[in-house]
């Protein structure tokens, strides 16, 4: 099969149309009623204790903190809110992820048929099978969280140095970075592809896979649309896994 070349953040798109092809959309429900509940509550979060943290810092202690907040509000609010959204929904998001990780495989696997050209909807689910991977999706998701963790809390070391006025932009996508691995993870996860060589393989085409997760990453942020974005990503990037990555599978880790 010829490769396509397509832009990463093409992939987000083609990822809304193959979330609507028959045998596809009965995958898609579960993850979609996951990050509704979860984001709905993130969003609730975000905005009612956004106003509490800057009345805080208005009535410091520190003179300076009240004179710089008060002279930089119109600058402060914009990256205070990104900030926030950014975090807030990231973590909720990966909260979802969590949970829904076996059934994002489930649908990736779904995804990945339908590319093949074979009939999805004559795939049967098996609960023994399905049960049996659980471990091993969690396993993975450990793996991930493991990988992230140090690294975001580098990134949020800079909101308090010198450098915090560029914090936001790093921040933004370093998590961007993340979502193309938590997306593309899952069919290759579903290939049995090791996390060492899942990470090597995004890495060689890390434009195409980075502006897949930025795109992922803004369209998080935007209310009632980003409900959509966990199943539409997944599908997103199993289209560019497909693509870009299927040939050469290895199971090293």
């Amino acid at each position: 099969m010829q490769k396509r070349s397509l832009g990463g953040a093409h992939y987000l798109s083609e990822g809304f149309s193959l979330i609507l092809k028959p045998g596809i959309r009965v995958y898609v429900i579960v993850p979609l009623l996951i990050n509704l509940i979860l984001l709905g509550f993130a969003t609730i979060y975000a905005f009612s204790s956004l106003s509490d943290w800057y009345q805080s810092l208005l009535s410091s202690d520190s003179s300076w903190l009240q004179w710089f907040v008060s002279t930089f509000e119109w600058l402060l609010w914009p990256l205070i809110i990104v900030s926030v959204l950014i975090v807030v929904f990231f973590l909720f998001a990966f909260l979802a992820n969590w949970i829904a990780a076996p059934f994002n495989g489930l649908l990736a696997e779904a995804v990945e048929n339908h590319l093949l050209g074979e009939r999805t909807q004559s795939q049967p689910f098996k609960p023994t099978a399905f049960l049996g991977d659980i471990p091993r999706l969690m396993t993975r998701e450990w793996r991930k969280l493991a990988y992230y963790i140090p690294r975001a809390l580098a990134c949020l070391i800079l909101f308090m140095t010198p450098l915090a006025f560029i914090a936001p932009f790093i921040w933004f996508f370093f998590n961007a970075w993340m979502a193309a691995i938590q997306y593309i993870d899952y069919p290759m996860d579903n290939h049995r592809i090791g996390f060492t060589r899942m990470l090597a393989q995004i890495r060689q085409q890390r434009g195409t896979s980075l502006g897949f997760g930025a795109l992922v990453m803004l369209f998080t942020l935007i209310p009632l649309v980003n409900i959509l974005v966990m199943p539409v990503a997944v599908a997103g990037a199993t289209a560019l896994w497909f693509d870009h990555y299927r040939e050469g599978e290895s199971s090293i880790e």
